[in-house]
């Protein structure tokens, strides 16, 4: 199948990346979100992130405006009657994304491929959110941040995923310029599992006083070849959204992945990062 017509549901730092990159790669792109400012704040990250992104030699010049023009903003779900391949990019908590897929299944085309971007939750469960005879047509694609720049997806069949709808997806993928793998569909996938391992470790060295985050950031940058430290990448990602992964997969795993209460403390003081936010880096 060669799915052009593509939609997303989220506007957020992922789902529009998602879309934008979709966009680039030729695709008729709609973009669904709850409100207008969403959509219009989108527009604007994206604008500022093509322009790195040339600048950086990431992203092709010259491409931005065709690809802004195949990419329509909408706070209308109906506008995705008609496509091919539907990725959801919403909060990551299970009954959110849940009601989502349900009111897709009544608007997608029976042919529509439904995918979600979760980073954490088993595929299969989201997908008892939808009729049996979509069930088939549902597939994870875990993307990584940032998804214009970053190549890997992890691409997860759920129990009842058709082969065709897996090979679809691939192809997909890497027609977008991804390099997709695949993966088993378990709590935290892959990907997740090593690196929440590694920043929970990563923690512990803070609280037991063996280096400060600015130091542990240089010592894996310099020492392990990792282009970001971890308290970097928590600044980066929120460790709001770092301590909720955790907890999933604490309660999938046990105490491997329980949360370090340094972690905790800090979320529940506000020193979460993020844009304009004070983090591990930045913690007055």
């Amino acid at each position: 199948m060669a799915a052009e017509k593509i939609g997303v549901v989220g506007a957020g730092l992922m789902g529009a990346e998602i879309a934008f990159t979709f966009a680039l790669a030729g695709h008729d792109v709609v973009l669904v979100d709850t409100t207008g400012e969403k959509l219009a704040a989108a527009v604007e990250r994206l604008g500022a992130v093509y322009d790195r992104g040339v600048r950086r030699g990431a992203l092709p010049a010259g491409q931005g405006e065709a690809a802004f023009a195949r990419l329509r903003r909408t706070t209308d779900r109906a506008a995705l009657a008609d496509r091919d391949f539907v990725t959801e990019a919403v909060f990551e908590e299970e009954g959110v994304k849940a009601e989502v897929f349900r009111a897709l299944d009544g608007i997608c085309a029976p042919g529509c491929i439904f995918a979600t971007n979760t980073s954490t939750i088993p595929i299969s469960s989201l997908a008892a959110a939808v009729g049996p005879q979509r069930r088939r047509l549902f597939i994870g694609t875990h993307y990584f941040s940032p998804v214009t720049r970053m190549k890997l997806v992890e691409v997860i069949p759920a129990f009842d995923t058709a082969p065709e709808t897996l090979a679809a997806t691939l192809d997909l993928c890497r027609r977008a310029g991804k390099t997709p793998v695949e993966i088993k569909d378990v709590a935290g996938f892959a990907v997740n599992r090593l690196l929440h391992a590694f920043m929970i470790e990563a923690v512990r060295l803070v609280e037991e006083g063996v280096a400060t985050p600015a130091d542990i950031d240089i010592a894996c940058r310099l020492g392990l070849g990792h282009p970001m430290g971890p308290f970097e990448l928590m600044d980066a990602t929120t460790s709001h959204l770092c301590l909720q992964v955790q907890e999933i997969l604490q309660d999938a795993y046990g105490e491997r992945f329980r949360p370090r209460p340094l972690l905790k403390q800090r979320v529940r003081a506000g020193l979460v990062g993020g844009r304009g936010k004070p983090g591990w880096r930045d913690p007055s």
